[in-house]
C-alpha cells in the first residue's frame, strides 16, 4: 500500500465571524457543513502566523537550548529556540532572527528538518523546524521585555535525557528533536 495524503472532502464554510482579534490571539467561529451533510454551528479556529524553531548545534557539538517558564501549563521546561514568522520574512529568515535575538548564536549551515501543524484540528498555522549546525556565539541576546529565558549549551546525551525524562514538553519541539535523533541513529545526519 502506498501511503498518500487523504482525499477527504473539505467542509463548506457557511458563515464566519471573528470572536477575538488580538496580536497574540485571533479566534474565528465558523458555521460549517461537513462532507456528510451535518451542519456544525460553532467550529472555532485559532488563527496564528506560522511558527519556527531551530535545533542549533555548535561547531563543538553542543546543543543551544533554552529553559523558560510557560504560563499556559504553569511549568518551566527546556526548549529549542523558537518564535513566529514576521510578515515579509521567509521561515528560515525568521528562524535565524529568533536564534540570534534569543541566544546570540548565528551562522552555520541550515536546513529545514520538517514542517508540522501544531494543532491541525483548530489552528490554521504550521511550524517550520530547522536544523542549524556549526553555529557560534556572535552577539549578545536581545530579549524582548516579555521574554525571560536562560540559554544552556548541552551535549547530545543531555538533550536525549531531557526528552526521555519529559523535561521538553512542547510538542512542536519534541517532534523535531525526536526526528533529529531518529535520523542520526539511521546515519542520515
Amino acid at each position: 500500500m502506498k501511503i498518500t495524503e487523504g482525499e477527504e472532502t473539505p467542509w463548506t464554510i457557511l458563515d464566519s465571524e471573528y470572536v477575538v482579534r488580538h496580536r497574540w490571539l485571533t479566534a474565528r467561529r465558523d458555521r460549517v457543513r461537513m462532507a456528510n451533510g451535518v451542519v456544525n454551528d460553532a467550529f472555532f479556529v485559532l488563527e496564528y502566523p506560522d511558527w519556527v524553531n531551530t535545533i542549533a548545534v555548535t561547531r563543538e557539538g553542543k546543543f543551544v537550548m533554552i529553559r523558560q517558564y510557560r504560563h499556559g501549563v504553569r511549568r518551566t521546561s527546556y526548549e529549542v529556540c523558537a518564535g513566529y514568522c514576521e510578515k515579509g520574512e521567509t521561515p528560515e529568515e525568521s528562524a535565524r532572527r529568533e536564534l540570534m535575538e534569543e541566544t546570540g548564536f548565528g551562522g552555520g549551515e541550515w536546513r529545514e528538518l520538517l514542517v508540522i501543524a501544531p494543532n491541525a484540528s483548530s489552528s490554521d498555522n504550521y511550524t517550520h523546524c530547522f536544523l542549524a549546525t556549526g553555529v557560534e556565539k556572535v552577539a549578545e541576546s536581545r530579549l524582548e521585555p516579555t521574554e525571560e529565558l536562560k540559554v544552556f549549551l548541552l551535549d547530545e546525551a543531555e538533550v536525549l535525557d531531557l526528552l526521555k525524562s519529559g523535561l521538553v514538553i512542547q510538542a512542536t519541539m519534541v517532534a523535531p528533536l525526536w526526528k533529529y535523533f531518529c535520523l542520526k541513529s539511521m546515519g542520515e545526519l
